[in-house]
């Protein structure tokens, strides 16, 4: 019997998912639950499990291509004895895709299966057009490029007939216009659209992409002002040194300063929630839970897996869901709906050996906490009588970056003096 694979609908506001890697090959033996492929979306790279025990019969997308959710992709044969190997797809600017409806259907047939594939919409440049659209373009010669250009007033923006149609007769009219003269362009302009001897171009892959649209929009969207504190991370580390072992036997993974940083700064947002909030026109959307996102550095780049509810956690919760979500964020696991939702985030550069460092904002968030590395440092104390001594503390630098637009600097620094307080007057009877 014939089993699918279907693109899996990885969060309620994913439409679609990029092949990456194909694990198996057709003819390849597969167990229940096996990663057989890489999928990326516009959130997350994840690998995708086999629904079934058995053989890969059909690999129907090939790496590289973009399908809606609910395309079959491959099919799985659990009968050794009536499994058919077909050759692997070739990539192509428009690769066969089948919608959701057919994948529900799951015809068993292949012939049946084909059929099928050939009526569903297919993707030409970066977007789907339907069966119908694609042939009214093709018979006025439309091109992908004329069609790619084109606002789409349908669902997702996709461009409908009734879209094509009122393109065509603007384009009968300016066929008639005339023509403009066409200025020869500077060489110059051109020469540097080359690298030079020396240089290679690399295609940004799709999360960088999306990585860098996100933080652009974000640079254009909030005004940013950024606040430096340094904090006295003494107590806490002398704490986590002293209940290191302790704390490792009973959770099986190290007492890192994360969860006290995380800790901190909730109890700062209670004392403060407008920087828990976001912008939408002239008003300011203030978010009764606190979804705390942590930047983790994965191997396909910087990711924010968010902690949910994180002001209704304690010490212990904090530092099991940070620990878990890290661990998933580097091992792809992590699903789109976990890295959605934030309402404030913590990005640790510390870890790097950084000092200091100007977080971008998240958007829609309002505010960013950046964590530089704690180092031991020779400082200036004061006793009670106001005598000077030097002595030897375990200091970082705390940078908030902030939406001026909504946080002056008054709020912004009140904020941080807070989380700093929070710190180094830190109440570890909360920890155990």
């Amino acid at each position: 019997m014939l089993v699918d694979v279907v693109m899996p609908k990885m969060g309620e506001s994913i439409q679609e998912g990029k092949i990456l890697r194909w694990m198996k090959k057709p003819g390849d033996k597969v167990e229940l639950d096996e990663t057989i492929l890489e999928i990326s979306t516009d959130k997350v790279d994840s690998e995708i499990p086999s629904p079934a025990a058995g053989f890969l019969s059909k690999i129907v997308v090939p790496e590289g291509e973009t399908v809606e959710v609910g395309t079959i992709i491959a099919a799985i044969e659990t009968s050794a004895q009536s499994l058919r190997i077909a050759p692997l797809p070739q990539r192509t600017p428009a690769a066969a895709e089948k919608g959701a409806e057919a994948a529900l259907a799951q015809p068993s047939d292949t012939s049946e299966r084909d059929a099928l594939l050939e009526k569903s919409p297919r993707r030409e440049g970066n977007r789907f057009y339907s069966p119908l659209v694609r042939s009214i373009a093709g018979k006025e010669g439309v091109s992908t490029g004329e069609l790619e250009r084109l606002e789409g007033s349908g669902l997702g923006g996709r461009v409908t007939k009734k879209d094509l149609e009122e393109y065509l007769k603007t384009r009968s009219a300016r066929t008639n216009a005339p023509v403009p003269s066409i200025q020869p362009a500077d060489l110059k302009e051109v020469q540097r659209k080359y690298p030079a001897p020396g240089y290679e171009v690399v295609q940004m892959d799709n999360l960088q992409q999306k990585m860098a649209e996100h933080m652009v929009r974000s640079v254009r969207t909030s005004p940013h002002v950024e606040a430096i504190s340094e904090c006295d991370f003494t107590k806490v580390a002398d704490f986590r040194a002293r209940q290191a072992e302790r704390f490792e036997h009973q959770e099986g993974f190290k007492l890192t300063f994360m969860p006290f940083l995380v800790e901190a700064t909730i109890r700062a947002l209670k004392a403060y929630p407008i920087i828990n909030s976001s912008v939408e026109g002239d008003k300011i959307v203030l978010k009764k839970s606190i979804n705390f996102g942590i930047a983790v550095a994965a191997p396909t780049g910087l990711i924010v897996p968010v902690i949910k509810q994180a002001d209704e956690r304690s010490f212990l919760g904090i530092a099991r869901a940070i620990h878990d979500l890290a661990e998933r964020t580097r091992a792809k696991r992590l699903l789109p709906d976990e890295i959605q939702g934030g309402t404030f985030t913590l990005t640790n550069f510390g870890v790097f050996g950084n000092i200091i460092g100007t977080p971008i904002i998240n958007q829609p968030q309002v505010a960013i906490l950046g964590v530089g590395a704690i180092k031991k440092r020779p400082v200036v104390l004061t006793d009670v009588d106001g005598n000077d001594s030097i002595g030897i503390r375990s200091i970082g630098y705390l940078t908030l970056a902030f939406d001026h637009r909504i946080i002056d600097g008054a709020l912004g620094g009140q904020f941080l003096a807070k989380i700093v307080a929070n710190l180094e007057q830190y109440d570890f009877s909360r920890v155990f």
